[in-house]
């Protein structure tokens, strides 16, 4: 069942995001060729608890960190290691997320490491670009597969191809709820979009094939091809003024 959230409601979810998008502005401070993944996410969740936050991913199914860190062609979930050190060129992916009065935000970014390939810029850029793609039709009376087609259509124009496997999804008093949103697909599918629905728009895209497959960890997704891959993460509130970006610092900007 897809809850639709108060404006109260939706007032607690973005204090929580609003820690997750603080937190992950310092982590991108903090990217820099030497510095190890494990130290990244000891810093997510210190920075947590200072809020009086609770890291939303650590216990989460079993997974035993406050931060995924996935690098290069780990897609999603890729797991923190003091063995893991950064270095100049690559790119990696921070997934956050918090809970705070019983309500969830969750965000990612992709990094640059010091100085990065053409393509990797540009891959990048084109999938931040089709997250903002998929917000801009989180609109009341579209349907929920008018975000998927505006991410899939935008991304693969661009030569890159969307991972399957892995969704968006509903957020709020679950880090998880209902509906799940794909990155690909028809438009004019699925729900009705509602005011007060708030959503996780997360599109995750590779340089080369779509397909992915998860590591012996059970955790850690990576491309086939081992080509690199980039994610980007808001949650969204549906309103009666358009999407609303609860992750985002400074909103409108």
């Amino acid at each position: 069942m897809i809850i639709l959230r108060s404006q109260r409601e939706i007032e607690k979810i973005r204090k929580a995001c609003l820690i997750v998008a603080e937190i992950l502005e310092h982590l991108k401070e903090r990217i820099q060729p030497g510095v190890s993944t494990w130290d990244l996410d000891a810093l997510s969740e210190e920075m947590a608890i200072k809020k009086s936050a609770k890291p939303a991913f650590k216990g989460y199914h079993g997974y035993p960190y406050s931060l995924c860190t996935s690098l290069n062609f780990e897609v999603v979930h890729g797991m923190p290691s003091k063995k893991c050190i950064l270095k100049e060129g690559d790119i990696i992916s921070l997934d956050f997320g918090v809970s705070i009065d019983g309500y969830f935000g969750d965000s990612a970014v992709t990094v640059p490491v010091g100085e990065i390939s053409p393509e990797a810029r540009t891959l990048c850029k084109v999938a931040e670009d089709s997250l903002f793609q998929g917000i801009s039709r989180a609109v009341i009376g579209n349907r929920l597969s008018d975000i998927s087609h505006a991410i899939q259509s935008y991304v693969e124009s661009r030569g890159f191809s969307v991972v399957r496997e892995f969704v968006g999804h509903g957020i709020g008093q679950a880090l998880h709820e209902p509906p799940q949103i794909p990155n690909y697909g028809p438009p004019g599918k699925g729900v009705k979009l509602k005011a007060g629905m708030v959503l996780a728009i997360e599109p995750m895209i590779n340089l080369g094939r779509a397909e992915v497959e998860v590591l012996e960890d059970r955790w850690t997704a990576v491309t086939v091809d081992r080509r690199i891959s980039a994610h980007f993460e808001h949650t969204v509130a549906v309103t009666q003024n358009g999407p609303e970006i609860l992750t985002m610092r400074n909103p409108g900007g």
